[in-house]
């Protein structure tokens, strides 16, 4: 830059001399020329430009563009996966709806037992394609996660119309065929699932008292009393989850009213429903 500089110094002084040369040296005015013409003297002096990307700078972002490219074709083939696991879910959640137009319960829970088959083996196809990226299971989770716990209410409600009873975790997971430690359901999203199950709750109970079952709101109230005394245990902070547990202290009360209207119709047995089941499980 500096021989730049006198360059163009020196071309004006010659410049200035030949025009007059009467002119003394000394009152040669000094001319600051713009940056672009010291820049076109530096380049035909045979300088190379100042402003370059220093090598490992470019070899930084050509390693990020990699990067990059390889996490979106993976979440492009979990996506496909994902599209997969949500269409079956839609399925089973269409079989289980019948169950609201007095359809038979077994014949709705055999529809939906063949769809957890195919359940099964995407969620397979999942766990594979994770596997390939070790340590990065919780980078990839939020592709899969709402689906998941759609999937955990289906569950956990077709799990209930069998045995009455709360399917565990544990049989959540082997229910989808996710025993590996590289890839089992995330405890976070069994609660938010098993959250969303109880919304079917209320329903349900209105329309099996419609149809005459008028136990129905006894062994609902009970089993969702002891769910949300379990919930109670948990420290729940302000989150989703939280907002899903104040969702079932909502469905708890609804079915509470339906039950009462019922017994106060004299429609339903007397007694407090909780302390009848635990006297007739002690018969048994």
């Amino acid at each position: 830059m500096k021989s730049a500089l006198r360059n163009a110094n020196h071309l004006f002084f010659a410049t200035r001399s030949l025009l007059n040369p009467r002119l003394p040296h000394s009152r040669l005015l000094v001319v600051r020329l713009p940056c672009s013409t010291l820049s076109s003297f530096g380049m035909a002096s045979g300088e190379s430009p100042a402003l370059h990307s220093s090598p490992s700078v470019e070899d930084q972002f050509k390693e990020f563009r990699n990067q990059l490219e390889e996490s979106g074709s993976l979440r492009e083939r979990i996506r496909m996966v994902v599209n997969d696991i949500e269409s079956t879910s839609r399925l089973i959640q269409a079989s289980l709806l019948l169950l609201h137009q007095s359809r038979p319960v077994p014949e709705v829970l055999e529809d939906a037992k063949t769809q957890i088959e195919v359940l099964r083996e995407r969620y397979n196809q999942l766990a594979e394609i994770v596997r390939g990226c070790p340590g990065q299971y919780y980078r990839y989770h939020g592709d899969w996660r709402s689906e998941t716990q759609t999937v955990v209410s289906l569950l956990a409600f077709r799990y209930w119309l069998e045995s009455g009873n709360l399917l565990l975790h544990s049989q959540a997971q082997e229910e989808l065929g996710l025993n590996n430690s590289d890839f089992n359901l995330d405890i976070e999203d069994y609660l938010i699932g098993i959250c969303f199950m109880s919304n079917e709750m209320p329903r349900y109970v209105v329309n099996r008292v419609t149809a005459g079952d008028y136990d129905c709101p006894r062994k609902v109230l009970k089993f969702l009393t002891d769910l949300h005394a379990a919930f109670r245990m948990l420290n729940l902070r302000n989150d989703f989850l939280r907002k899903k547990f104040d969702g079932l202290k909502y469905d708890l009360r609804r079915v509470e009213e339906v039950y009462y209207d019922v017994k106060i119709r004299g429609l339903a047995a007397s007694g407090d429903p909780m302390q009848e089941q635990d006297a007739k499980e002690g018969q048994s």
